[in-house]
């Protein structure tokens, strides 16, 4: 069965990194795509940033452009969030998931999700 653990959330002042980090099992991954997704209090979930296994194919939101990097690490089976230059409104809980193909930005087409781990940054 599949599983996705994120880990690496906690509390970090502005201008503050953190480097979120999803562990994948369960099946072979290689002709998936991750994804991290992000949910605040009162607002839907949003996409953060996607990568192909092979890592040739990134995408990102305007509002992670920049400041933040998502990677893999294939041996490990690892997909990395490494987030740079944080501000208060990127405070939300940080979601892993998993989808075949190319990666997308709407939260329907994926079909495996992790727990979350939360990111709280302050002013």
């Amino acid at each position: 069965q599949v599983q996705l653990v994120e880990s690496g959330g906690g509390l970090v002042q502005a201008g503050g990194s953190l480097r979120l980090s999803c562990a994948a099992s369960g099946r072979t991954f290689s002709t998936y795509a991750m994804g991290w997704f992000r949910q605040a209090p009162g607002k839907e979930r949003e996409f953060v940033a996607a990568i192909t296994w092979g890592g040739n194919n990134r995408y990102y939101a305007a509002s992670a452009k920049g400041r933040f990097t998502i990677s893999t690490d294939n041996a490990k089976n690892t997909v990395y969030l490494q987030m740079n230059s944080l501000e208060p409104e990127d405070t939300a809980v940080y979601y892993c998931a998993a989808r075949r193909g190319m990666g997308a930005a709407a939260p329907p087409l994926y079909d495996y999700w992790g727990q979350g781990t939360q990111v709280t940054v302050s002013s």
